[in-house]
């Protein structure tokens, strides 16, 4: 009998933001597979005796970084031990959790996925950015900055976004910023639509930046900001003035 993969999400930076249930299976875990994004607190909290893999991969990196890991989970699992995958935000949110998932469908491995809270919600909230508000904001988006580079063109329509939604949450779209404001503009966005950029999110680290969609390209710049950040766009971002807490 083989083990078991549990794709858990580990939350967006605060160590105390993650579940309960994925504390539970750290603790049970033989093998836990952790990305980039998962914090120095939490890494702490596996069992000495529980053998850790560091899997994580920057952007830039070669795509194929992710069939070793694939590999490892499946190596792992058939080799009677339960492997915590354990990723930064929710596996699913832009995590590659489902694309894992189907390999381990198709290689006969148990599994079950758990959520944690995504760093797009995480890093509003905590800047004080509630990303639906009854007056302000009725829908919003989460949306990939950064996109499969094996896809021949870009599938998200930034013009046709523009005037569909009230939010815009863009996650690993810092280096791309200035290329997608202008886009948004070109689909008829108001250019004093304002812009946040959050930096560390959640954590002791954070740092907020705020514009809109004709000068946050340059704010960026000029704080030197860098990843990971979260980029949110809409009149929510001005109620941060009031109802900021951290």
């Amino acid at each position: 009998m083989s083990g078991k993969v549990f794709l858990v999400g580990a939350g967006p930076g605060d160590s105390k933001l993650i579940t309960l249930r994925a504390i539970e299976l750290l603790e049970k875990a033989d093998v836990v597979l952790y990305d980039r994004l998962v914090s120095k607190k939490i890494i702490s909290m596996i069992p000495k005796r529980a053998e850790k893999v560091y899997v994580g991969r920057a952007v830039g990196d070669d795509t194929t970084h992710q069939n070793t890991t694939n590999d490892l989970m499946v190596q792992y699992a058939k080799s009677k031990k339960n492997v915590v995958r354990l990723k930064g935000g929710d596996p699913i949110i832009f995590g590659r959790g489902g694309e894992e998932a189907e390999f381990l469908k198709e290689n006969n491995v148990k599994y079950e996925i758990v959520p944690g809270i995504t760093s797009g919600i995480g890093s509003a909230t905590y800047a004080g950015i509630p990303l639906t508000h009854r007056k302000h904001a009725s829908s919003v988006v989460f949306v990939t900055g950064h996109e499969d580079p094996e896809k021949k063109k870009e599938i998200v329509k930034w013009k046709n976004l523009a005037k569909s939604v009230d939010t815009i949450v863009i996650m690993m779209g810092l280096s791309r910023i200035d290329v997608i404001c202008k886009q948004l503009i070109a689909g008829g966005m108001n250019k004093k639509t304002p812009v946040a950029v959050i930096q560390n999110g959640t954590t002791p680290k954070q740092i907020m930046i705020k514009g809109n969609v004709t000068n946050i390209a340059k704010k960026v710049k000029e704080n030197k900001i860098i990843p990971p950040t979260n980029i949110i766009i809409g009149n929510v971002v001005n109620l941060s003035e009031t109802i900021g807490w951290k």
